[in-house]
């Protein structure tokens, strides 16, 4: 019995040791207030959440479903502010700062929500975005919900700052050197921004064209506040400034309706004149006819230069598309009829040659003769 009192006074002076300036039987508690109020967070996922999309589910609408998509991560952490603020509560700690803390969580949690409503109204600004165009609606929407999303999270962050008692004018005025600094460096966001406006309103390009900037050639993944992300065919991802987007050349290949073929056919010298203009003509006839090259397009075929081993015919004319896989079809059915007119009138392809002509040889090589 004595051995047990002296472990029950030992346990007791154990627990009332002290850590950060609080006995460790007050901390052990404060955790437990704030376990408990996980435990309720956790059964609230498991019973109101669950309760709530079985009802959303029998409902036609998406929207209210992306609505309590938004409000779940943010509503959901209210249990987390709630067991911190007990816990702290129970603490003793000082009445100012616990309530600044628990401000600034709650205001966290507020401007989260609204940022994630921005996400469920999408649909609204690429309404909004038709306005302006159908073609660009998406585009306009998606930069119109990325400034909303940027203008909340700015106005949340002035308010938490406002809330720990930070005057923000005063705050960036008294910044000085560091504030120059800092407008300096948003001097090139700032300029971003208005590039991405520049390409919206001029209709440069929208999300999934084919664009080549400099050495930059790709597909537009997405269209955002400061940069644009272009997906190269090798598959990488680059992030081009919008600076550059507004200011430098770009060159849209998804906004031509055709795509050209461009040739330059050798024929051997040995082809005689009537075969190169016979040759010359069946071309030109099978790509007049021929139901995948445009006709509102321009199209030659010309007998066009003496090659150093060729005689050189040119050959010019457009795709009726300029999808990439259909134009080398397209290229290909060309090339093989223009081999069978060349094989059908007897003439061949020249390739690269050299004829040696000797005038005299070497006095020595004669009399070995």
């Amino acid at each position: 019995m004595e051995e047990l009192l002296k472990q029950l006074q030992q346990f007791t002076e154990y627990l009332n040791v002290v850590i950060l300036g609080y006995p460790l039987h007050k901390l052990a508690v404060a955790l437990l207030i704030f376990l408990f109020f996980l435990f309720l967070r956790k059964l609230f996922l498991l019973l109101v959440v669950r309760s709530v999309r079985r009802l959303l589910a029998k409902t036609e609408t998406t929207w209210d479903d992306k609505l309590f998509q938004a409000l779940r991560s943010p509503v959901s952490f209210l249990f987390v502010i709630l067991g911190a603020f007990f816990a702290l509560k129970y603490l003793g700690i000082e009445q100012d700062a616990l309530k600044k803390t628990v401000s600034v969580l709650f205001i966290f949690t507020f401007f989260w929500a609204v940022y994630n409503l921005v996400s469920v109204f999408e649909d609204a600004f690429i309404a909004l975005g038709e306005k302006f165009g159908k073609e660009f609606s998406r585009e306009i929407g998606s930069f119109l919900s990325k400034l909303v999303k940027f203008f909340v999270v700015s106005v949340g962050f002035i308010a938490i700052l406002q809330e720990l008692g930070i005057n923000v004018s005063a705050f960036i005025a008294s910044l000085g050197i560091g504030g120059l600094a800092v407008a300096l460096a948003a001097r090139d966001t700032v300029a971003n921004f208005f590039g991405g406006l520049t390409i919206l309103l001029d209709k440069t390009f929208k999300i999934g064209d084919w664009i080549k900037v400099g050495d930059v050639e790709g597909i537009v993944e997405d269209l955002g506040l400061r940069t644009t992300k272009i997906r190269t065919f090798e598959k990488s991802l680059v992030t081009v400034p919008n600076q550059i987007l507004s200011t430098r050349p770009v060159e849209n290949f998804s906004r031509r309706s055709v795509r050209r073929i461009k040739l330059t056919v050798g024929l051997t010298y040995d082809t005689p004149r009537p075969t190169i203009e016979k040759i010359v003509n069946e071309i030109r006839q099978m790509l007049k006819s021929h139901p995948r090259i445009a006709k509102d397009q321009l199209t030659m075929v010309y007998f066009n230069n003496f090659g150093d081993s060729a005689l050189e015919l040119f050959i010019y004319c457009f795709t009726d598309t300029a999808n990439w896989e259909e134009y080398l079809k397209i290229r290909q059915d060309v090339l093989l009829n223009i081999m069978d007119i060349v094989e059908r009138n007897g003439s061949s392809f020249a390739f690269p040659s050299l004829s040696v002509y000797v005038e005299k040889l070497p006095k020595e090589d004669k009399d070995r003769r």
